[in-house]
């Protein structure tokens, strides 16, 4: 009889963790294109401060991520057990505002002038030059503006999770989101160390001594890792804001269901006349068509509010 007992118990044992496995899986792919924008944003915002500083403010942030993760989980968990019908619109709300965001990046960049981005630079560059006391209260601003931005991203990655796993038992939730927050936060850090000490690796392979082949082929490669370090993060730019309109606009598409089906259709239609390409790219252009869209109707509608606020007090 104790035996059964004891082999009934690990066949449940094995069973939640299946499904854990699996749900887990699910919600990584779902949350793939926020951790390339999380990537994106957070390698961003720490670099620029001193070299031997970067290592520092990488692991402050990310010991913020990691507090962010414990205070979302629980919240996350909250609303699933005692408000279930708020998840669909918690997570169309987090995808207008990835939407917001990204087409607020697109208006900057066309909108501002390069003398405007210039001064910020210079007045960047001033500031890594100031004394120690300014330097540190830079580097804190930085810390706690990338846990800020952590905290939005996380927060969606955390409500997309929870759209995965929202009708899972409560043990398969929990061990869901807990482990997507770990592997999120692992696999963002880790990346986003390893980036911003790209350029430190170039430099040093760059300066190989000797004229031995495995020295020239050194610093030939650092040359390289040093020229493509910006192009790098300019790449990561690109995809972090492609990201922003593909996944705010996926989450709105899905939210909404007479577009859902209208993209439906339109992709039935896009693979007869075109085939499985044309079928497998209509719903992404869809999404991030709609994601433009929607963050520029957001962005209008926010910056009304603030001249309307300013118009108000004054």
């Amino acid at each position: 009889m104790a035996a059964g007992s004891l082999l009934a118990l690990i066949d449940d044992i094995a069973s939640v963790l299946d499904d854990v496995a699996v749900l887990t899986k699910v919600a990584t792919k779902k949350t793939a294109g926020v951790l390339g924008d999380d990537l994106a944003l957070n390698a961003q915002q720490v670099s620029g401060v001193a070299a031997e500083r970067e290592l520092p403010v990488v692991w402050a942030v990310a010991k913020g991520s990691l507090l962010n993760k414990a205070i979302l989980v629980p919240l996350a968990l909250a609303i699933s057990a005692f408000a279930p019908w708020a998840v669909t619109p918690l997570l169309m709300v987090g995808g207008a505002f990835l939407c917001y965001e990204g087409f607020e990046k697109l208006a900057h960049r066309f909108l501002h002038s390069r003398d405007e981005d210039a001064a910020k630079k210079a007045e960047h560059l001033q500031a890594l030059a100031a004394p120690a006391p300014d330097r540190v209260a830079l580097e804190q601003a930085k810390v706690k503006g990338a846990i800020r931005t952590d905290f939005i991203l996380s927060a969606e990655i955390i409500a997309i999770t929870l759209g995965t796993v929202a009708a899972a038992p409560f043990v398969t939730q929990l061990s869901v989101l807990a482990g997507i927050g770990l592997i999120m936060t692992v696999g963002v850090y880790g990346l986003v160390a390893g980036i911003v000490k790209l350029d430190d690796a170039g430099l040093y392979l760059s300066r190989a001594q000797g004229d031995h082949v495995w020295h020239q082929a050194q610093r030939a490669l650092g040359g390289s890792i040093l020229r493509a370090a910006p192009w790098l993060m300019k790449a990561l730019s690109v995809a972090g804001t492609a990201a922003m309109f593909l996944v705010g606009g996926g989450i709105l598409t899905h939210g909404l269901a007479p577009l859902h089906h209208a993209i439906e259709t339109l992709v039935q239609r896009a693979e007869a006349w075109g085939g499985a390409v044309l079928a497998t790219l209509t719903p992404l252009l869809a999404d991030a068509g709609v994601g433009i869209v929607a963050g520029a109707l957001v962005l209008l509608g926010v910056s009304a509010f603030g001249r309307l606020r300013a118009a108000v007090v004054s």
